[in-house]
């Protein structure tokens, strides 16, 4: 069977499934009123007004209701009824009568199966008794219709599989994920945190959080000035004219938090940083020499996100691009696509990302400039990644208002997808903020601006690189890098002793002095994900070394100092 029909059958399967799980609902509950009931990624849904709160003990009595309806192999049976006709099967359904008014045909479709009848496109399975296998996840809120006005129902999530094999499979990843979520590992690992009172969406690094940020800032601040970048920083807020003429007023609203009002002007929290480097860049006269200019700063935005689509580091309302902004001549503009390609390929690397997509976003139904400008911007990007022989896929419509752009999602160690680089070529803004350098020929030319980021955001690389990792960062990003525990008190002034030494050494070290057992530090190091644990008693102090454990469990047993730093320093640089 080819892959297409396999596709086809999947989704009947779960499609079928969600209208068993309707009928099981059902026979639970008489009073229950139906809403929808269509297929998802790996499964289904059907949103339910029910006469009490489902709880998760629930969902086991809901399956096993379904394997009796599974096993009476009841046929889908397939009509088509007159609307008149299909309101009084439905009289005591409100949300399916509100679907049969919008129907604009003369007829409509139900399934039958078993007790339960439904209205419905289809297509089914030929009877219940062809589903595998299945099993319901969750249970959520859901307003009707997705409107926050209308009523509130409860969701049953559940997933489907062609085999037992597949669903078991997919549990484990699931598990697996949910083992790795930044969210309970950013509060295990004590990363970061938010706070009702400062308000949902804009992250506190908490200390080890920071330090993470700060080597990955350290890292991408040397690598761009080695590059030819010019680090930048400019305000937070900006006049709301500004961000009219830039045309995000217009196409970016919804993104928008509201002005401010600041001596009878109207200011705006900036959504990105290019207006500020624009203003940097136009701050004196260019020349076609002084060209490509390259910008970049780690700029903290905000943009306006709804509460319900919040999602720890990923998805906040205030968050620090790892941005930069190219000015060049219309000749550059290629190159310096190649150039960044190169940058946000080494920056994956060196992150440990070794799968990514890249997709070529093309313009979008709203849109500033010109057809041929859009056309041209395109094809440099598409130039620049034949060039360097980078497999892509078009993405239509995906573009941002102002330019096309490549945007490259990270694939986690779990098969997981982030978004990661963009990179964007915009004619339009030069043209709008008339950004200009003196040509050869003495006459002012319109620039060409890039607009990129190699990491994205601070905020959601974190989250990234946690779920990647699975909080077990690598050597060179460890927050601590190694405790040194002191077997008894008479070796704690030794313990402090390494300590010293080794942060002399640009280590990340601490001592665990507390009056507690060996193991019970050894455990906690251990559960804090720290790579190296240096454990010092009579023995270690005559030999002046340490007796070092790495976090997997495994002893290495007795070392120099030396040894332990050597260990520790090559362990860094190869960012292992």
């Amino acid at each position: 069977m080819t892959s297409e029909k396999n596709d086809e059958q999947l989704e009947r399967m779960r499609h079928s499934v969600a209208h068993i799980m309707a009928e099981a609902v059902q026979c639970l509950f008489k009073e229950a009123k139906f809403g929808i009931g269509p297929t998802i990624e790996d499964g289904f849904y059907y949103d339910f007004e029910l006469p009490r709160a489902l709880a998760p003990d629930d969902l086991p009595v809901i399956e096993n209701k379904m394997r009796e309806i599974i096993a009476q192999d009841a046929p889908f049976v397939r009509e088509e009824l007159g609307k008149d006709r299909a309101r009084e099967l439905f009289a005591t359904q409100p949300y399916k009568l509100e679907l049969i008014d919008e129907i604009p045909d003369a007829s409509v479709i139900v399934y039958e199966q078993g007790s339960f009848t439904d209205l419905c496109r289809g297509p089914h399975l030929a009877s219940t008794g062809k589903v595998r296998a299945f099993k319901l996840t969750h249970v959520a809120g859901a307003y009707w219709r997705g409107d926050e006005k209308r009523s509130m129902l409860q969701r049953i999530y559940g997933v489907a599989f062609g085999s037992q094999k597949e669903l078991d499979d997919y549990l484990f990843r699931q598990a697996e994920a949910a083992r790795r979520d930044h969210r309970r590992l950013g509060k295990e690992l004590d990363l970061y945190s938010t706070h009702e009172g400062i308000g949902p969406g804009l992250i506190c690094w908490h200390p080890r959080g920071a330090l993470i940020r700060q080597v990955i800032e350290d890292f991408w601040k040397a690598e761009h000035i080695r590059r030819g970048y010019e680090i930048v920083y400019t305000p937070h807020i900006a006049k709301l004219d500004l961000w009219k003429t830039s045309g995000h007023w217009e196409f970016y609203r919804d993104h928008l938090f509201s002005p401010m009002e600041v001596d009878g002007q109207q200011y705006l929290l900036r959504p990105m940083n290019c207006l500020g480097h624009i203003s940097i860049y136009k701050s004196k006269l260019r020349s076609y020499r002084n060209l490509p200019v390259r910008y970049a700063e780690l700029g903290t935005v905000y943009r306006y996100e709804r509460t319900g689509v919040l999602y720890g580091l990923a998805r906040v309302r205030g968050f620090t691009q790892d941005d930069a902004h190219v000015f060049c001549r219309s000749d550059q503009v290629e190159d310096e696509l190649a150039e960044v390609l190169n940058l946000a390929q080494f920056m994956m690397s060196s992150f440990g990302f070794d799968k990514y997509q890249l997709l070529l976003s093309t313009r979008p139904e709203q849109y500033v400039g010109t057809v041929p400008m859009w056309e041209e911007a395109t094809e440099c990007l598409k130039n620049a990644l034949e060039r360097l022989d980078l497999r892509y896929e078009v993405d239509p419509g995906e573009g941002v208002f102002y330019g096309p752009k490549i945007d490259i999602k990270l694939e986690d160690a779990w098969g997981h997808v982030w978004q990661g680089p963009t990179i964007q070529v915009d004619f339009n803004l030069p043209q709008r903020f008339d950004v200009c350098y003196i040509g050869e020929d003495g006459l002012e030319h319109t620039v060409v601006m890039i607009h990129r980021t190699v990491l994205g955001s601070m905020e959601r690389f974190l989250a990234c690189l946690t779920e990647h990792y699975g909080g077990v960062f690598p050597v060179w990003l460890s927050p601590v890098q190694a405790v040194i525990i002191p077997i008894a008190d008479r070796h704690i002034g030794y313990a402090h002793e390494i300590e010293a030494s080794f942060k002399n050494d640009g280590i990340r070290v601490r001592v665990d002095d507390r009056s507690e057992r060996m193991n019970l530090k050894i455990r906690e190091a251990q559960l804090e994900k720290v790579p190296y644990m240096l454990i010092v008693g009579d023995k270690e102090m005559d030999s002046c070394g340490a007796s070092l454990r790495l976090r997997s469990g495994e002893d290495l047993g007795l070392e120099s100092l030396a040894e332990v730093k050597n260990r520790i320093r090559t362990a860094v640089e190869a960012k292992s």
